[in-house]
């Protein structure tokens, strides 16, 4: 059985729907979960939940409030709050919940690490506590638009917001990768966001990008420039883009589906993979339910399964072989 690390305190409304969700997966007997973050408040949540096992490794202590095992509460008495500077909070707080939750992944005691905080942290700490992928600058957020013909997977979804075309590179590697992986498309068609399809349109960086992308071997089939309308009607199944536009895609795509009531349920897809760390780390919504974070964590525990970072690590090292020959 594996076990997933869960940054208990990262969420609007931590600790409740980290408890939540949690608990929902360990009464299914399908995963362990450590609930990293402050033990007092992590037991109150439970306990107001109905019952369950509870194991405290601070105190290493067994309490038996209920019937359900699968459960372990890792005290942390620091949080990081959404306002935090990443560098600078990683310094400040060495005992915040998402700190500990990511140690206990790099100690080989949780084969992936959750969390619904801040994601530039979550970048920052998971960079400087797991280190990068061989060959990857700056690690990227892959994260799946549901689609009437098909999941469409996006990166960067919100990890850099200033790229540069060495990136965006690397970005369509990692995002072909996972798509072959989760999706099983051997060669994605592969497409950069831009503000047109003719090559003269875009920004200085999509130029630059393009020219790199269009250079690339193998992995995937390179579509060129590919507009806002392209995303939803099948002609793509990965896109590159920026930090900043990704996010803000990804944001329009949440708020039209609300706005519409459209039958896209984003707490059902799971959760965003930080791909290019030397480690499973799952990004959730900050806003997310008590389904998304059970959703997140199993999510989380298919990409440990399928030893994603390897195979992510494996699709960038080839490239820069070919390249280098």
């Amino acid at each position: 059985m594996l076990t997933i690390a869960l940054d208990a305190m990262g969420s609007d409304h931590a600790p409740g729907p980290e408890v939540a969700g949690a608990l929902a997966v360990a009464r299914a007997g399908e995963l362990e979960v450590l609930l990293v973050g402050d033990e007092p408040r992590l037991r109150a949540a439970i306990a107001s939940r109905g019952s369950a096992t509870a194991r405290s490794t601070a105190s290493a202590v067994r309490s038996t409030i209920g019937d359900a095992p699968g459960i372990r509460v890792v005290h942390a008495s620091q949080v990081v709050a959404m306002d935090d500077h990443p560098a600078q909070v990683f310094r400040a707080r060495p005992d915040s919940s998402m700190r500990v939750a990511l140690e206990r992944v790099k100690a080989g005691e949780a084969a992936a690490m959750v969390s619904a905080g801040h994601s530039g942290a979550v970048l920052t700490h998971a960079v400087l506590v797991l280190g990068r992928t061989a060959g990857v600058d700056r690690p990227g957020i892959v994260t799946v638009f549901p689609t009437p013909t098909g999941p469409l997977t996006l990166c960067d979804a919100g990890a850099n917001v200033d790229a540069k075309p060495a990136m965006l590179r690397q970005f369509a590697l990692l995002g072909a990768a996972y798509d072959l992986v989760v999706h099983g498309r051997a060669r994605p068609r592969l497409g950069l966001l831009s503000n047109g399809s003719e090559p003269g349109k875009g920004t200085e960086l999509t130029r630059a990008a393009h020219a790199l992308i269009a250079a690339t071997p193998g992995a995937f089939d390179y579509l060129g420039y590919v507009e806002g309308s392209d995303l939803f009607d099948g002609r793509v199944d990965v896109v590159v883009t920026d930090g900043f536009t990704g996010n803000v895609v990804l944001k329009a795509a949440e708020g039209l589906a609300a706005a519409l009531h459209a039958d896209i349920r984003y707490e059902d897809t799971g959760g965003a993979l930080l791909a290019g760390v030397d480690g499973v780390v799952t990004l959730a919504h900050g806003r997310s339910d008590a389904v998304a974070i059970a959703n997140a964590i199993r999510c989380a525990a298919r990409f440990a399964g399928a030893q994603l970072p390897a195979r992510l690590a494996e699709a960038v090292g080839l490239v820069r072989e070919s390249r280098e020959a």
